[in-house]
């Protein structure tokens, strides 16, 4: 394509930002969970659906967009194209043929073209601007379209690229392209008239894609270096790659320059306003801060566009929108690509990231032509390389105002000479490396980024291979964790093998080993916290293996399956459904995460001598409602102080806040070993708070027979283990608070509709608290909430006591008792939450404002008024497990159990009626002692209320017998619902034995329990119609 040819393509009439929007595949780890997609495509628009409610949609309609989800196949060449005609995939070539030849097109008209890549981490942002192996991406094919355009053109165009590469994180700037590093990172300056420009930013001539192609491979290992040094995930920075293209037309004495940037953003995920939820000290750090201004720029930008009034556009808040200036209401053409997740887990965060694209598109440039005389050109740049200012710079900035870079390294022709000298260099270098791969074992290093992935290799030479920090080692190896001697790999008789020194940490194949182990081809190693490495064995071993299988989530997934982490360690959905829960698989992603992050972070603690553990837990994991289902479960981090034993809770978003803090404050003590902070800035610290240790159930089916419960429940943890006991009495009683005995049981619950009853709930004492076990010095409170009460109720504190002794009562009161409230007692349990008070922290209130006292002074429930009543048969059978529903069953039975005990309660009334009409009848029809006859009558129906009366008493013990070994079997069912396999592949055996076991002892349980009340009530049924019958005659 020659030069006239590309001035008469179409302009785009408008200067808004182009918007694009690219659906990717599934990752493996999606597939493996089952993941949904809840994101469809029709023509430019995306709806999105939310996984937890199929009728909340939302539709955005932008510029471009892109299905590359499904309906692709490999090609001979790994290239990925549509599987058939109709097939709606977009692949690699499709994108550029919209985006790529747009930029193209406008750097050959003289306009600036800025490409911008946004989306959270692992959405395909870096797939779409590098792309991987066969399907290259929108940069490597714009530079091979440049030059290939460059070389159709005539003879008297001069065409001059020059290439930058750097690196934004934590607010520093990081030349790629450079292997010494400015202390503080490179410096961006303003110029009145060419803006701002980073000053120092190495810039290389290039005479073909070859050599921009190996300068992104040595960019690539320079920010992997990076950032293994910095602990910093390639994930939290800003990537721009950066090209002059100057267009010299030597027979009209004219030029053209035009600045292409392209920009692979940080993942999206780090500036949400919720990012630090629930944390005193400020939100995302210096990492966000780019993000974050970023969309603060977009959103003026866009209310400018709309007409509203707008004081400031804040460009100067960061490193970032300085850099962007021009891109983002200035003089460029730009688009903005949104990679999208359309995984259901990734819900929240790809409805973010649509919402961000539509402001973008309101955003409204002023692209102009960059031209001017090659006589004004040629004297800017000769006033600059003499050392002029003034006027040659100020007529310079009618030009190209990345000339200013050029300094006195000399003239194009100069700068390009030097280059081939160092680009020959490289290729030696390139060649041997090239050389070694193929005959020695080696390392390959594998990062979160798949474009970091492969980049570095250390080889294992013959004899010992010593690798740590130390300039000594042969490998030379820097990152978090990492000792000056960390472990030696030793190449003997064809056989590597692995030895950690003293304190070096090393996992192979996702088990640590502390003693010298023999590697094989393709086995994972771990050095230090996350230096995560592939080893490449000998030429004898390899074959055609998918080394792509083994990226940085096979690592993790594996780690964590040596720790024992997995979906089935969280629970699924339903018995024998093997489809995990959505909010399941993704608190299993969040764990996966955030593994690396919790080793990263107690490293940090150890260097910096902070004294802090930290460790992942799961919130909820043992958890369940006052019905007994499963509570959402998330991701948290306990943090203890070793030494003082004061623990923290940190939620996943606020630890992902401190660990950014954690990294500043780290880095600076790298830099300059100095890692002193005020205590109320410093990440590491917290004021102590109170504690959450545990819930204990206590189910409340005697309550609505008026029956006392006095039982000893455990408090389990959030991993499922005993924390401590609880011993705990509810008492029906008077409106005078007398407790009710026997005789005031009540066989059908129903017969308490409408009426009053009081009840206390009297706390004894905790037994053997695990937590006053670890330290003397702490205490404990306990909480419950009843019914309807819109708060929770706290005990006192007490102190200093492994078995505490609470001795609370409070007493309480439903006034007319409602079907809803009927039913929450037969179906429900009181929850009693533990929480753990440590020595300064705050008391959690006992104060209760909102709620309302009998004029007695009594707390007072069931104070709503309900329309319909929800009986236990309406729950379903995929809502509980197997155990629960034969639970809910017998709970039926005993309610068929309850009909016969009505019907002959029916029959009692009718036989009285009988017998008092009996002893009414005329007297000419009594008989002729109708004194003795009167006696006998009432003597009689003295003898049948005195029978109903132990026949009732009789079943009421019956019951309490039966609810009491109710309690007994949802107690063993929650300690089997929280057991886990072992790690032990050894001890499996013997668990499932004892599983089985358990599950054996419950069965009996339940049906001796069923057993007894069946016979209990056949007993008193059948002394009744003993006594009934002869007299019905």
């Amino acid at each position: 394509m020659d030069c006239e040819k590309m001035g008469k393509l179409p302009v785009p009439r408008t200067d808004s930002v182009r918007v694009a929007v690219r659906v990717r595949p599934f990752s493996q780890r999606e597939k493996n969970s089952g993941s949904q997609c809840v994101i469809s495509m029709h023509a430019r628009s995306i709806t999105i659906r939310d996984p937890k409610d199929a009728e909340l949609v939302k539709t955005f309609t932008f510029d471009l967009a892109y299905w590359s989800h499904d309906g692709f196949q490999k090609d001979e060449d790994g290239v990925l194209i549509p599987s058939d005609p109709t097939s709606k995939f977009a692949g690699q070539s499709d994108v550029f043929h919209d985006i790529g030849r747009g930029i193209l097109d406008s750097a050959w008209q003289g306009y600036n073209a800025t490409l911008l890549a946004y989306g959270q981490t692992g959405s395909g942002k870096s797939y779409s601007m590098i792309g991987y192996g066969a399907n290259k991406g929108i940069i490597p094919r714009v530079c091979e379209e440049l030059f290939q355009a460059i070389e159709k053109q005539k003879e008297n165009l001069e065409a001059q690229v020059m290439f930058s590469m750097l690196e934004i994180y934590n607010e520093q700037i990081r030349d790629l392209l450079s292997r010494t590093k400015a202390p503080g990172g490179l410096r961006v300056r303003e110029d009145q008239r060419l803006g701002f420009f980073v000053e120092g930013l190495k810039w290389v001539p290039c005479e073909d894609s070859v050599q921009i192609e190996k300068l992104v491979e040595q960019g690539s290992k320079i920010r992997m270096t990076a950032s293994t040094n910095m602990n910093a995930s390639s994930s939290r920075s800003h990537m721009l790659i950066a090209i002059r293209f100057k267009q010299v037309f030597l027979d009209t004495a004219l030029t053209k320059q035009s600045s292409i940037n392209m920009v692979d953003l940080a993942g999206s995920e780090r500036q949400r306003s919720s990012g630090s939820e629930g944390d005193r000290l400020r939100e995302g750090s210096r990492v966000n801060l780019s993000l974050t201004n970023l969309g603060n720029v977009i959103s003026a930008l866009a209310d400018l566009a709309m007409g509203k009034k707008v004081l400031h556009i804040p460009y100067r808040d960061s490193v970032l929108t300085k850099l962007l200036q021009s891109a983002l209401g200035g003089n460029s053409r730009t688009t903005l690509i949104a990679a999208l997740s359309p995984a259901d887990i990734c819900y929240e965060e790809t409805l973010s990231t649509l919402r961000y694209a539509e402001r973008a598109k309101k955003v409204r440039n002023r692209a102009v032509i960059n031209t001017c005389p090659l006589v004004r050109a040629s004297r800017a740049e000769s006033a600059l390389l003499l050392g002029f200012g003034g006027a040659g710079a100020a007529e310079h900035s009618a030009c190209f105002w990345a000339e200013q870079q050029l300094g006195t390294w000399g003239t194009w022709a100069q700068l390009l000479e030097q280059a081939r000298r160092e680009w020959e260099q490289q290729y030696k270098a390139l060649a041997q490396e090239q050389q070694m791969v193929k005959i020695l074992p080696h390392l390959l290093n594998v990062n979160e980024d798949p474009q970091l992935t492969g980049v570095l290799k250390f080889f294992i030479h013959n004899g010992s291979c010593e690798v740590g920090r130390a300039a000594s080692n042969a490998i030379c190896l820097q990152g978090l964790g990492i000792s000056d001697k960390h472990a030696s790999f030793t190449n003997v008789d064809g056989k590597v093998t692995v030895a950690p020194h003293s304190t070096g940490k090393v996992i192979v194949n996702g088990v640590p080993v502390s003693s010298r182990t023999k590697l094989q081809h393709l086995d994972r190693i771990i050095l230090g916290s996350n230096s995560a490495f592939l080893y490449i064995g000998f030429p004898s071993e390899r074959g055609a293996e998918d080394l792509g299988r083994f990226d940085y989530d096979f690592f993790q997934m594996e780690r964590a399956a040596a720790e024992g982490v997995s979906v089935d360690m969280l629970g699924t959905a339903s018995p024998g459904d093997d489809q995990a829960d959505p909010s399941i698989l993704a608190v299993f992603q969040d764990y996966i995460k955030l593994m690396p992050l919790v080793v990263e972070a107690n490293q940090m603690s150890e260097e910096l001598k902070k004294g802090l553990k930290m460790e992942l837990k799961v919130k909820n994991l043992a958890s369940s409602d006052s019905r007994g289902y499963d509570l959402q479960k998330e991701v948290m981090v306990k943090v203890t102080k070793q030494g003082t034993h004061e623990v923290w809770i940190w939620s996943k978003a606020k630890f992902i806040n401190r660990k950014f803090l954690m990294e500043e404050l780290y880095q600076r003590f790298l830099e300059s070993r100095d890692s002193h902070v005020a205590q109320e800035d410093d990440p590491f610290w917290d004021p102590v708070e109170v504690v959450h240790l545990g819930s204990a159930h206590v189910w409340l089916q005697s309550l609505a027979h008026c029956m006392m419960l006095e039982e000893q429940v455990e408090f389990l943890n959030c991993d499922g283990l005993e924390e401590a006991v609880l011993h705990i009495q509810i008492t029906p009683c008077s409106p005078e608070g007398w407790a009710h005995g026997e005789e005031d049981t009540v066989i059908d619950p129903l017969e308490l509709l409408g009426k009053r009853i009081d009840f206390q709930i009297h706390i004894v004492q905790c037994l053997g608290v695990k937590w006053l076990k670890e330290d003397a010095t702490r205490g404990i409170q306990l909480g419950y909430k009843v019914y309807d009460l819109p708060n929770t109720l706290y005990t006192k504190p007490v102190w200093q006591s492994v078995n505490p002794r609470v001795e609370e009562s409070v007493h309480f009161a439903a006034l007319g008792v409602s079907r809803e409230f009927l039913n929450y007692l037969l179906t429900n349990a009181l929850v009693v939450d533990l929480w753990g008070l440590q020595e300064g922290c705050a008391h959690l209130g006992v104060s209760q404002p909102d709620v309302l006292f009998t004029g007695e002074g009594y707390i007072m429930v069931d104070t709503k008024t309900f329309s319909s009543v929800k009986d236990v048969s309406q729950i379903t059978s995929n809502q509980v497990p197997e155990l629960y529903q034969k639970l809910l069953k017998l709970e039926q039975e005993t309610e068929l159990l309850r009909d016969v005990n009505r019907a002959l309660r029916g029959e009692n009334v009718y036989l009285k009626a009988a017998l008092e009409n009996a002893g009414s009848v005329p007297q000419a029809q009594k008989p002729d002692n109708p004194e003795g006859a009167t006696v006998t009558a009432a003597g009689e129906a003295k003898q049948m209320c005195a029978q109903r009366a132990s026949s009732d008493a009789q079943l009421a013990r019956a019951l309490k017998v039966f609810y009491g070994g109710m309690s007994v079997a949802r107690g063993q069912l929650l300690r089997l619902r929280q057991c886990r396999p072992p790690e032990d592949d050894q001890m499996l055996r013997p668990f499932v034995h004892q599983q089985s076991q358990m599950l054996k002892d419950l069965e009996d349980l339940l049906e001796s329990s069923l057993q007894k009340l069946k016979s209990d009530v056949a007993f008193i049924v059948k002394k009744k119609k003993e006594y009934l019958l002869p007299r019905g005659r």
